[in-house]
């Protein structure tokens, strides 16, 4: 709990302020599970020696972090690009007729609700303070906590990708090779149910849904990777 909820019990905590990099870090486990296992289990179906089930996962976990980061990364500054264009033409739009976008402005409170005469002080009063940002937020949506951050999703996207796809090589402790196979189902499972319900905790919506959701997912992959793994073992025998 922070100072000012202390002294402030009332004030509201809201997810979207974490939303960003949360989201990265979720949709990273839950990838770090998925690919790991899928992985893992479609090199032990083909038959395959432990210590090659092994190498392949942990080729599996290094390749796919490293790939998160880098997808993220793109993915996100793309994003940033998209919002330095939205406010730099705000800038210029602003420069060259302030009018036009003080009228804009005032449209778009009257269209939420507020009276002729409330909108147009309410823009007056914004545009006046700082009409950068009061078109930012209320005409684009643009805030801090809504803003783009690709470094802070490229480590969470990656370090989350890692630790997920870690849970998988807990099966090879199993001592035989169909045990193995299982395990490393089992606690791929485990894993991807936690994943859903973070999912559902971020959302703000009820966990059974997409705990199911991420679990049948999970699980279709890895049954076709075993199967795809199974046939080429028939196939090269």
């Amino acid at each position: 709990m922070t100072f000012f909820e202390l002294v402030n019990p009332h004030a509201e905590a809201h997810r979207g302020e974490h939303a960003g990099w949360l989201r990265a870090a979720v949709l990273g486990a839950n990838d770090g599970l998925v690919s790991t296992a899928s992985l893992m289990v479609g090199v032990a179906a083909s038959g395959a020696a432990a210590g090659a089930v092994l190498t392949a996962g942990v080729a599996g976990l290094a390749a796919g972090s490293m790939a998160m980061a880098a997808g993220e990364f793109v993915s996100v500054s793309s994003q940033v690009d998209v919002e330095r264009a939205d406010r730099a033409k705000e800038e210029r739009e602003l420069a060259a007729n302030p009018e036009a976008e003080l009228a804009e402005l005032t449209g778009i409170y009257r269209k939420r609700g507020l009276t002729e005469e409330l909108a147009e002080q309410v823009a007056q009063v914004l545009h006046d303070a700082d009409p950068l940002k009061a078109h930012l937020r209320d005409e684009l949506g643009h805030t801090d906590i809504t803003a783009a951050r690709p470094l802070q999703a490229a480590l969470a996207s990656s370090a989350s990708f890692f630790f997920g796809g870690l849970l998988p090589l807990l099966g090879l402790l199993a001592p035989t090779a169909a045990t193995r196979l299982w395990l490393i189902v089992i606690v791929t499972l485990i894993g991807l149910a936690v994943t859903g319900i973070l999912s559902a905790w971020i959302a703000g919506t009820g966990i059974a849904r997409p705990a199911l959701r991420v679990i049948i997912g999970g699980g279709l992959a890895m049954a076709i990777t075993a199967l795809v793994g199974q046939l080429f073992h028939v196939a090269a025998g």
